[in-house]
């Protein structure tokens, strides 16, 4: 379980930290995408490719331990279920995360980047942060 952990607090990390690289150089992105959030084809493509993601991560990664591997556990069930509300409750998801975007982006941009760096700290045992 050990190698699994080290793996996803690898793929996590980067996969956050490159989102918010994208997100930070070009905030287009995010009006983009809310503007492809309206097209069912787009919702639901996105919606299944989130639940096979959050699947995958907690048949591969259900620690529910006190240290990092809880925010990697945390992780994919977010992912699953935000998955899964955005297959069922599109047109009331899309609003929430409008309201989100619009009222929170800034404070979603920093935490995705301190949880990735934590992550990627982690993963390859850097330990900078205890």
């Amino acid at each position: 379980m050990e190698n699994t952990s080290l793996f996803l607090a690898k793929f996590w990390g980067w996969f956050l930290i490159v989102i918010f690289l994208i997100l930070s150089f070009n905030p287009k992105r995010i009006s983009q995408i809310m503007n492809d959030l309206n097209d069912q084809k787009f919702v639901i493509l996105i919606s299944l490719n989130t639940i096979v993601i959050g699947i995958l991560n907690i048949l591969f990664h259900n620690v529910w331990e006190n240290d990092f591997r809880i925010i990697i556990t945390l992780i994919g069930w977010a992912t699953f279920f935000l998955g899964l509300a955005l297959f069922i409750l599109p047109k009331y998801m899309v609003i929430w995360l409008g309201y989100i975007n619009i009222k929170f982006v800034q404070i979603i941009y920093i935490f995705l980047f301190l949880i990735g760096m934590f992550l990627l700290n982690r993963g390859y045992g850097f330990f900078i942060f205890n």
